[in-house]
């Protein structure tokens, strides 16, 4: 409690409490499940028999070499005026998808985190922020690992398709980031200002100067080098990840557009959401946002519309804004991806030939079966970029507010955190010695850590993973668009 007060009775709280309201509320099922939705039933094989009407088929019979005879499955003609009833989604039906106790938890979870995060940051306007431990900070970043994890779990469905052109589609992709996040690492700061190059070099003088106090001299030449090889791995692994959500919403937007024909008002909104990372990859392009709000051209003189601190505050509000946008089309991307079935029957009508029944059920039940993993498709990048940019106001020092705030200092000092670090705890004469010694441990670790991460390396690296979030959904997205309106056979 000495080390993180309030804040963890909080986070038990918050713990408990979304292990017990899982069961009677939950945000995720309420998403899905509230009624709004609804999903097309398959035919039986009886309706699918009397609307063949005189072609009704009769299940043939061929007989084998050894005497036992089997039954074809029965077929229908594919142009038969086939109708698809509609049911709204409910959460006893729901039970049933696959993953959907794994989406369910994962936006509970989600959902939960961005309600701690809020608590420490009302929290922190009354109390001095230096003497606990931000808990909100872990929170965000387990959902990170969580929405990381999420991601790889969806793309484990593609890698054991039996077609296997979903593996090489990964893969293609996955490559094709590499070399953009190659390119991308070596623009220069005054285009993309992620403050990458800063950050690592506070690190490298700090973990130096730590390593001399314990008595190790030793250079570190290829820390930069180490850290931005690993981060080119982590960006392809994303981008792989993030192909078939990109590709996805695609094609739910294009759906979605063409069910709110006569809504312009959500149009416009289909729209703002799926501009939404392009909007996002500006606002780290420095010519494109910072300059020119610095010196917004007001005839033949240039005004500055935001200082520095302002326009980060603005940066961090904007994308939180643009979350909570794709948030709120949630449903009508859901709609469109049900309605790939009805979709589905219509292009049937137009074939010839014939299908079996056993076909027609299992293409229009598989739609519904994997609306909870389309769910984490779309829900997914939304998260991973909320919790990011919530890291990077936190870690990086930044303020809500649109007043000055102190600069992030470019090389804090390490020595007491050191000093801390090595220092041995007391001597053990009791139960309250072993508190304190257990306490003085914990500070220490933490201190060292926080003097050895300083808050510029966490700007550089939240900054840049929040915008290689968006860019891989914009390039994977734009792709997508293409594809479906013009290569898809339609």
């Amino acid at each position: 409690m000495a080390v993180m007060g309030v804040q963890l009775v909080v986070s038990l709280l918050t713990a408990s409490l979304m292990q017990r309201l899982a069961p009677h509320y939950s945000f995720a099922r309420w998403l899905l499940c509230n009624g709004s939705l609804y999903r097309y039933k398959h035919p039986s094989e009886e309706e699918l028999r009397v609307l063949a009407g005189k072609q009704k088929p009769r299940a043939k019979k061929e007989r084998r070499l050894n005497g036992v005879s089997e039954e074809k499955p029965l077929s229908v003609p594919r142009d038969i005026s086939l109708h698809l009833e509609t049911s709204p989604i409910t959460a006893v039906d729901a039970l049933v998808l696959r993953y959907f106790l794994e989406y369910q938890w994962f936006v509970d979870f989600a959902l939960y985190a961005s309600g701690v995060f809020l608590f420490t940051e009302g929290y922190y306007c009354l109390v001095d922020r230096a003497k606990e431990v931000n808990i909100g900070v872990l929170w965000c970043l387990l959902t990170v690992v969580f929405s990381v994890k999420v991601f790889f779990m969806v793309m484990r469905l593609y890698f054991r398709s039996e077609e296997g052109g979903e593996r090489s589609v990964c893969l293609t992709f996955a490559f094709l980031f590499l070399l953009l996040a190659m390119v991308v690492l070596v623009v220069r700061e005054d285009i993309l200002e992620f403050g990458l190059e800063a950050g690592l070099a506070s690190v490298t003088r700090n973990l130096e100067a730590l390593l001399k106090q314990r008595g190790w001299e030793w250079s570190i030449p290829i820390t930069k080098l180490t850290f931005k090889l690993g981060l080119v791995a982590l960006c392809s692994f994303l981008g792989g990840c993030l192909t078939f959500p990109g590709l996805r919403l695609a094609q739910t937007h294009l759906d979605a557009l063409k069910m709110a024909a006569d809504r312009p008002s959500l149009q416009v909104l289909l729209h703002a959401s799926f501009l939404a990372p392009v909007l996002v990859l500006c606002l780290w392009i420095k010519p494109i946002a910072r300059d020119f709000l610095h010196h917004a051209p007001m005839g033949k003189t240039a005004i500055q519309l935001l200082s520095d601190s302002a326009f980060d505050s603005a940066r961090l509000w904007t994308v939180v804004a643009l979350c909570l946008l794709r948030l709120a089309v949630t449903r009508p991307h859901l709609q469109a991806y049900l309605c790939l079935a009805e979709r589905w029957v219509e292009q049937l009508k137009k074939e010839a030939g014939r299908i079996t029944t056993l076909e027609i059920q299992r293409r229009i039940a598989r739609i519904y079966c994997y609306v909870s993993v389309v769910s984490l498709q779309y829900l997914g990048p939304i998260i991973l970029t909320l919790h990011c940019t919530l890291l990077l106001k936190t870690l990086g020092g930044y303020s809500w507010g649109l007043g000055a705030v102190p600069p992030a200092p470019s090389l804090p000092a390490t020595a007491p955190a050191a000093g801390r670090l090595s220092s041995s705890p007391p001597e053990e004469d009791g139960e309250e010695d072993d508190v304190q010694a257990t306490v003085e441990q914990i500070t220490g670790v933490l201190g060292a850590l926080s003097g050895l991460f300083t808050p510029l390396f966490f700007r550089g690296l939240f900054a840049f993973l929040t915008w290689w979030t968006a860019a891989c959904q914009v390039v994977t997205s734009l792709f997508g668009l293409y594809f479906h309106q013009y290569l898809a056979v339609s």
